[in-house]
């Protein structure tokens, strides 16, 4: 069938609200760096009145991906809860404004709108701490069938695994793509989230749910359970789908039956913020793949998308992705 989306993406709706601060905040606040903790409404208040000054930006991973699947041409949709309030304004116009399909019905009762608060170290490494309110109400009725139909490539964010009514959406999303022929992919999203669901994660692998995986090397260590990277990546080689492992500074590989071929990492002058390197990686990959471009020249937009983001604070891109694609060669 004709698609008139290259990329839906299903993921947690949030907003974040980011801050700089140094290793003494983090551990005065009993907080793992570099991790993401899922925290209560109160925790959240409090957390808040304790950090220092905030930047307020749409994000949550897999929107994060779709702004910049979209920044590269793709046609995009997002399927994601917030609650009708002001923040879930914010989320709403932040997709809608950069072209991106957003449907998905606001909440008129219950929790607020999802709030990550994330705090960026002078190293740049995030450490994030999460409040999902009405992401949790996402459920199978959430998802259309129509859409998720006519999209080429279905991309799940592994946090949705959390909430029991979107571990439900995201299955029904997967039956509805299998079933018209479309890819599914997915981000393990946080090696925490893999030491939660690892076995559950291996099930969707070998019951064939999954045609793409995204991983970091922590993540893909963790799902294997895996001595080093190297055991872990020729464990993914043999599911049977097509992994895309990123390696921070030492760029990233795609993993098949096939193969492993590999890309170093975009130059960057200055890391300032490694929020979003991820799911921007993803957002090349996925666009590249859309467009029908060698995995290795996806790889490569991957590379670019993730260095534009880590190179300012917040996790969406402040450039415009195609033109800087277009100035590298990997668009026409």
């Amino acid at each position: 069938m004709a698609h008139s989306l290259d990329v839906l993406a299903l993921g947690n709706a949030i907003v974040d609200v980011l801050a700089r601060t140094d290793d003494a905040f983090l551990s005065s606040q009993a907080v793992q760096k570099g991790a993401m903790q899922l925290i209560d409404e109160e925790r959240a208040e409090s957390l808040f009145a304790a950090m220092g000054p905030a930047t307020v930006v749409s994000g949550g991973s897999a929107a994060n991906t779709a702004v910049g699947a979209a920044s590269l041409g793709a046609r995009v949709g997002f399927v994601g809860k917030v609650r009708d309030d002001e923040l879930g304004h914010l989320f709403r116009h932040d997709l809608q404004a950069v072209g991106i399909r957003y449907d998905t019905a606001a909440a008129t009762d219950g929790p607020a709108t999802a709030r990550s608060f994330i705090l960026v170290t002078p190293d740049g490494e995030r450490t994030m701490n999460t409040y999902l309110g009405s992401c949790q109400t996402l459920g199978p009725d959430d998802v259309d069938e129509a859409l998720v139909a006519a999209s080429r490539i279905v991309y799940l964010e592994g946090y949705l695994w959390d909430p029991p009514a979107a571990k439900e959406a995201f299955r029904k999303a997967v039956a509805v793509a299998h079933r018209s022929g479309n890819q599914v992919a997915m981000t393990l999203s946080d090696p925490f989230c893999v030491g939660r669901y690892r076995a559950e994660f291996r099930e969707l692998l070998r019951e064939g749910s999954l045609d793409i995986l995204f991983a970091n090397q922590h993540e893909l260590v963790s799902l294997y359970e895996a001595a080093d990277e190297e055991s872990a990546v020729a464990a993914l080689r043999q599911e049977g789908v097509l992994g895309i492992v990123t390696r921070s500074s030492e760029g990233a590989l795609v993993v098949s039956r096939d193969g492993v071929q590999s890309v170093p990492a975009f130059p960057v002058a200055t890391v300032v913020d490694t929020t979003g390197a991820g799911d921007l990686f993803a957002a090349g990959f996925l666009a590249g793949l859309a467009a029908g471009r060698p995995h290795v020249d996806c790889l490569r937009l991957g590379a670019l998308a993730a260095a534009e983001v880590i190179s300012h604070l917040g996790a969406r891109p402040q450039q415009d992705l195609a033109a800087l694609a277009r100035r590298e060669g990997l668009l026409g």
